[in-house]
């Protein structure tokens, strides 16, 4: 039996769709971070068959979230104090990311200048669309 303990104060990730946890873990930067990560990969669910659950020992306002509304907004949130669950947050679409998708356009502005943000706009909530915001190129990641 696997065992993982309790966390005092953070937040645990959950109804991560299964083999995505190691892209959470580098999209929010756990790796940077100094902080105690667990990741459990491919856990049985009744309700989604297989998942992964990430459990991190830090302050969650060090973390972006619309990188996770991005990612997967049916992700559950649980926020951690005192090994109690005190919060639990919503994720949705956000309605701007930064430097999470690179721009496939060769001739926009962020290919030349290295130094400028990777900026994208929700433009069709619907169908989870989001364009540059230099050139408006289209990316649909879904």
């Amino acid at each position: 039996m696997l065992n993982i303990s309790g966390i005092q104060e953070g937040f645990v990730l959950d109804h991560i769709k299964a083999g995505m946890s190691m892209k959470i873990f580098h999209d929010l930067h756990l790796d940077e971070a100094d902080c105690t990560v667990a990741m459990i990969m491919n856990v049985k669910s009744n309700k989604m068959g297989r998942k992964d659950i990430l459990k991190v020992e830090c302050s969650i306002d060090e973390m972006d979230l619309d990188i996770l509304g991005y990612i997967d907004h049916n992700i559950t949130v649980n926020v951690i104090q005192g090994n109690k669950i005190v919060e639990k947050r919503a994720l949705k679409l956000p309605r701007e990311i930064h430097n999470v998708i690179k721009c496939k356009n060769p001739r926009c502005i962020t290919s030349i200048e290295q130094e400028l943000e990777q900026v994208f706009v929700l433009t069709d909530e619907e169908n989870e669309v989001y364009r540059c915001k230099y050139c408006e190129e289209k990316y649909s990641g879904k």
